[in-house]
């Protein structure tokens, strides 16, 4: 954390699962209906939250292998994803709560002037409708989804997308998210990043992360930035 404050930025990256909203009732709903489905045993939500980071088809991966470092054949993947993403479709957002300060903080930075755009490596499928379905969509002026691009967080990709559609600079466009995946992104875009302490990580505590702060909420954001 070696950022010198306020920094000066014309826009925002936010990351959607872990930051704006906690989706893991919905994700483990619909991760143990695959399970069942498939004649396989339930797992804990806690479990489930810790194999949340990397998108749906290593969250399924991991489930089948019951394993956060897990891999299984192909095949099996390939059988089980659609009955996770049929599973996840109906229920998507019933669940899903947005955590303390996140609409307080996008209305914030609304009025600062500062561009929204929403980053995440979900799923466009099910990444607007749950924007919609829980009233966050109209603060964002982008949204890229995990199959926005051929590559998504950790890869820069989707960030340099999102600076290249914005017309800002990677160094002035802030990356705000929950997960080492979002730091390796920015990091690796040249972006400034934050991350929040309550979300999801893999497990991991994101104290140990390369970040220029931690914020409690998406409203701590303000104090650290300056629009320019």
């Amino acid at each position: 954390m070696n950022a010198i404050f306020p920094i000066a930025v014309e826009a925002v990256m936010i990351d959607l699962d872990g930051t704006l909203l906690d989706t893991i009732p919905d994700l483990a709903a619909a991760t143990n209906g695959m399970l069942e489905e498939l004649g396989l045993g339930a797992l804990p939500l806690e479990t489930v939250r810790n194999f949340v980071g990397k998108g749906i088809p290593r969250l399924v991966e991991r489930a089948l292998a019951r394993d956060i470092c897990g891999h299984v054949a192909p095949e099996a993947l390939a059988a089980a994803l659609p009955v996770f993403e049929r599973a996840y479709a109906g229920i998507n957002g019933r669940h899903t709560t947005i955590y303390p300060g996140v609409r307080e903080g996008l209305e914030q930075m609304r009025a600062a002037g500062f561009r929204l755009a929403c980053v995440t490596n979900k799923a466009g499928a099910f990444t607007l409708p749950l924007l919609e379905r829980t009233g966050l969509a109209p603060f964002f002026e982008l949204t890229v989804s995990g199959d926005t691009l051929p590559r998504k967080k950790p890869d820069p990709m989707q960030l340099l997308h999102a600076c290249e559609r914005f017309g800002v600079a990677p160094a002035r466009m802030l990356m705000v998210g929950d997960s080492g995946n979002d730091v390796q992104a920015a990091r690796a875009a040249g972006c400034p990043v934050f991350c929040v302490p309550y979300g999801y990580n893999e497990g991991h505590d994101v104290q140990s992360l390369d970040v220029d702060a931690i914020v409690g909420a998406l409203t701590d954001c303000i104090p650290l930035i300056q629009k320019i």
